[in-house]
């Protein structure tokens, strides 16, 4: 063998041994999980970010976009193109997520969504879309990008799919504040920036939505949603071999205070996701339809010494399981209206401080206080075997300054045990063993 020959060989041989020993670290790396920035619309990291905007502000914009969210969950729906409307204004979601499709990747800004299934994105040709900060995807530039076949599993399970352009599943997409989205289901690579290692996490052939039609609320900045719902095309469940049905997130709480630094939450996925430890609770996860939800069951709230059984003429509760939705993207809790009027008069009866109306006319129960925090009860939310003491900061926040409001709000005909609630916990969703974990934790270190 000539020497040209030899270095060749030898060439190709490190070429091999570099690409495999890539794919082992990419596989082990997947095994034990990954992690990425989890950032509030508030944050200074966020393209939703305004820094004329007001604590007080913040809030009460929070409250509305609740309402909005609560509407969202009552009428979900699909839509055809004769019924889409776009001048509708709330926002369904609280964080926002990055991640990158395609070969080369191309980088998108996403709502992360536990109330949606769908992932999707706006995708050149655009006929409508909305206004987004980063370049639309363009599936042509691409290698890995391939449409959808209407045969394919994703397609059907969709359940709102044509189609009229051939052998390509067409999706068609709303929600329940009018927002839809219409264009091919496709497969892609993608490719997470994971926090926790020094490589990124790059997964081939996901099922996501390419928008051709997009409109509604989502017409600020961001360019799509990251479906994390329980249903079949959510990223957790098609990417079940990976992380096993397990992610777990840890909510920071400093967007309802002076947005004084760049600190993000986090979601993991996967082993990394796994909640542990000996102060660690958990309650099932109640399987309903729609499958996006994810249901738990509250059985009753505690202030101070007196426990309140839930119940509500308006939410099934009487031997039917399943009674509130857990949702990352809502920031407030609703509670049904009459189980909340409860509620407001056991805490009325507890507080010694002076109560005061709120000027906006948002929040119901209010006090006055001098370092915006007031004596209250402890008060304990029970799940079916997992109590969990909220905390002071997340129930009772300072709206304006010498002024305090209950963050759980009244609502019709459901309940949500939004992001505030959850604020303080490492709370881990297990799709397979069908339960939800907390664990008391500052979410500043996770």
């Amino acid at each position: 063998m000539n020497t040209k020959s030899s270095t060749f060989l030898s060439t190709f041989v490190f070429l091999t041994l570099l690409v495999s020993c890539r794919k082992t670290i990419s596989d082990h790396r997947v095994e034990n999980g990954f992690t990425l920035h989890l950032i509030h619309r508030d944050s200074p990291l966020s393209p939703f970010y305004n820094s004329s905007i007001t604590q007080s502000n913040r809030l009460i914009n929070a409250f509305h976009r609740s309402f909005s969210r609560a509407s969202f969950f009552k009428k979900s729906s699909l839509v055809t193109p004769n019924t889409i409307r776009s001048d509708i204004s709330p926002i369904p979601g609280e964080y926002i997520m990055k991640l990158s499709i395609g070969t080369p990747p191309v980088e998108i800004v996403a709502i992360a969504d536990t109330g949606s299934d769908l992932t999707w994105t706006q995708c050149e040709p655009c006929v409508n879309c909305f206004e987004q900060s980063s370049p639309l995807f363009d599936s042509k530039k691409s290698s890995t990008y391939k449409t959808a076949g209407c045969d394919t599993k994703e397609c059907t399970s969709i359940g709102s799919s044509s189609c009229v352009k051939g052998n390509v599943c067409e999706y068609q997409m709303s929600y329940g504040d009018q927002s839809y989205t219409i264009g091919d289901l496709a497969f892609d690579k993608f490719t997470f920036p994971s926090t926790n290692s020094s490589e990124n996490v790059a997964i081939p052939n996901v099922a996501f939505g390419c928008g051709h039609h997009n409109g509604g609320t989502f017409n600020n900045h961001t360019s799509g949603i990251i479906g994390l719902g329980g249903g079949d095309v959510s990223i957790i469940n098609q990417l079940d071999k990976e992380i096993n049905g397990k992610f777990s997130y840890c909510l920071i709480s400093f967007p309802l205070a002076s947005p004084i630094s760049n600190v993000t939450s986090h979601i993991n996925f996967g082993s990394s996701a796994i909640v542990s430890g000996p102060d660690v609770v958990s309650t099932p996860l109640i399987k309903k339809e729609p499958s996006t939800f994810y249901y738990l069951n509250l059985e009753g709230v505690s202030i101070g010494n007196k426990t309140l059984k839930f119940k509500s003429s308006k939410v099934s509760s009487g031997g039917e399981e399943g009674n509130i939705i857990i949702d990352s993207g809502t920031t407030l809790t609703l509670l049904p209206n009459d189980f909340y009027s409860s509620l407001e008069s056991t805490l009325v009866d507890s507080i010694s401080a002076t109560r005061k109306e709120d000027p906006s006319g948002t929040f119901r129960l209010c006090y006055e206080s001098k370092n915006g925090t007031i004596d209250a009860p402890t008060i304990i939310t029970h799940f079916t075997n997992a109590d969990l003491e909220l905390s002071p900061s997340s129930t009772f926040a300072q709206i304006e300054e010498g002024l305090v409001c209950l963050t759980i709000v009244p609502a019709d005909e459901i309940a949500i045990f939004g992001n505030l609630a959850q604020g303080n916990f490492l709370i881990g969703y297990d799709l397979v063993a069908n339960k939800i974990s907390f664990k008391p934790a500052d979410c500043t270190k996770y």
